[in-house]
């Protein structure tokens, strides 16, 4: 990273937006400050405008990373409100952006945020074979091979969607929230409410389990294992040996400055 201005990382989700202040550290990736995270429809502008206050005078960059178009647009729109006071730059972080090489199929379909968060890795284990699992709306397990390759993964859904799904577009059930928090799911359910925390709970445990040991079949050597995003700790004791750490995506966009 350059030390040109400040700059701000933007994980722009299904689900949340996450926010930070980004600046060298110690170590191979940003050190972040001032922590924002909002809902992506329903985020307040007065929120944003208070937000971005207390910045330099100076120029202020803005790394977009987002994979919900129309709740980006509305960001670039308030951020875009406030420049008066800040000289602001938004950009949209996009896969060429980021410091690794992808082998897919059509590499520009993959979310950013699994390039950011793969890259961000890469940074903490270089020339070590991994596999990032990010488990937020969707729970991603990706491989990054020993030379810094994104090679793809699996995807599923997470514990909200996965209960939306079964209870046909009802709100978030209470015993599946508490995924979230790490909390064993009662098994044997005895309520439908418990039963479908149960399923989903140990499914998305054992699913996620089964990938890693997977990924270590394909890649031919025991991976480093990272773990991330607002879902951790729903899996957190299926891969024990997974390194935390919860704002990879953010640390991940940061390498696009």
């Amino acid at each position: 990273m350059t030390s040109r201005g400040g700059l701000v990382v933007v994980d722009i989700g299904n689900t949340r937006i996450k926010w930070a202040e980004a600046a060298p550290g110690d170590g191979p990736l940003a050190t972040l400050s001032r922590r924002l995270d909002v809902m992506s429809r329903e985020f307040d502008p007065a929120t944003v405008q208070s937000w971005f206050a207390p910045l330099s005078p100076h120029s202020v960059r803005v790394l977009l990373g987002s994979v919900h178009d129309a709740a980006a647009e509305r960001l670039e729109g308030v951020i875009a409100s406030v420049r008066g006071e800040h000289p602001i730059e938004v950009r949209r972080v996009m896969r060429e952006h980021l410091p690794i090489q992808v082998d897919l199929d059509a590499p520009d379909r993959v979310g950013i945020d699994r390039l950011a968060g793969a890259a961000a890795a890469a940074r903490l284990a270089p020339g070590q074979a991994m596999v990032v699992i990010d488990c937020g709306t969707a729970v991603t397990v990706d491989l990054v091979s020993a030379a810094g390759v994104f090679l793809g993964g699996a995807i599923l859904p997470g514990p909200a969607l996965a209960a939306r799904a079964l209870a046909d577009g009802a709100s978030r059930l209470a015993a599946v929230a508490d995924l979230d928090t790490g909390a064993a799911p009662v098994f044997p359910g005895r309520c439908t409410e418990q039963a479908v925390a149960a399923g989903i709970g140990y499914g998305i445990r054992g699913g996620v389990a089964c990938l890693v040991s997977e990924a270590q079949r394909h890649l031919g050597c025991s991976p480093v294992v990272f773990l991330t995003g607002g879902s951790a700790g729903l899996v957190r004791d299926a891969v024990p040996e997974a390194r935390e750490i919860p704002d990879l995506v953010l640390q991940g966009l940061a390498l696009a400055d």
